[in-house]
């Protein structure tokens, strides 16, 4: 059987992504990621999360500097500023 090259492989559809917004409370940067994950996620019916820093300890060890934090898959995919076309494309690409 011959084994397909990762570059030949297509990434689940975007409905199968899931995406994960790190974010905390007062952070304006936090609502501007919101927004943009509200709006890609909502066009693209992506299921979507927020979690928050302060209420977890791991998430905080690993993210507090860089704050908000996308991640999709479980993969981290972007932070500080979400670009609406970039996350476009890595749901849909």
């Amino acid at each position: 059987m011959a084994v397909m090259s990762p570059l030949f492989r297509r990434k689940p559809p975007a409905q199968d992504r899931r995406v994960t917004l790190i974010r905390k409370p007062g952070c304006h940067l936090c609502d501007d990621a919101q927004a943009v994950v509200e709006r890609v996620c909502g066009e693209l019916g992506v299921p979507w999360e927020p979690q928050d820093i302060s209420e977890d300890a791991r998430l905080y060890d690993q993210y507090w500097e860089q704050i908000p934090v996308v991640l999709v898959d479980g993969e981290q995919h972007t932070f500080w500023r979400v670009n609406e076309d970039r996350l476009r494309k890595e749901l849909t690409g």
